[in-house]
């Protein structure tokens, strides 16, 4: 079972961000919730903050940041700041 020690957090290349363009967007208000993964998702965060827990670990993510999730991961999001992210699911 992956931990969010697995979850990828990198600056995109130029190339990353134009692709990225294409995604759907997705907004959040701060709030804290559940999620599963149930396919692989890679994110582009074009605004805000969050926190991401296990319960063990935890990773913290905001503006600028590309962020890949495995399948299968259970986790907790901490919405601290509004998001915008540009979104893809595999």
């Amino acid at each position: 079972m992956p931990t969010v020690k697995d979850v990828i957090v990198r600056k995109p290349s130029k190339e990353q961000e134009h692709k990225c363009k294409s995604w759907p967007i997705w907004r959040c208000e701060p709030s804290t919730f559940d999620w599963a993964y149930t396919q692989k998702e890679t994110c582009l965060l074009l605004e805000g903050e969050v926190t991401v827990t296990d319960g063990n670990d935890s990773v913290t993510f905001g503006a600028g940041d590309m962020v890949e999730f495995p399948v299968d991961l259970e986790c907790t999001w901490q919405v601290k700041k509004p998001v915008k992210k540009h979104y893809t699911f595999e």
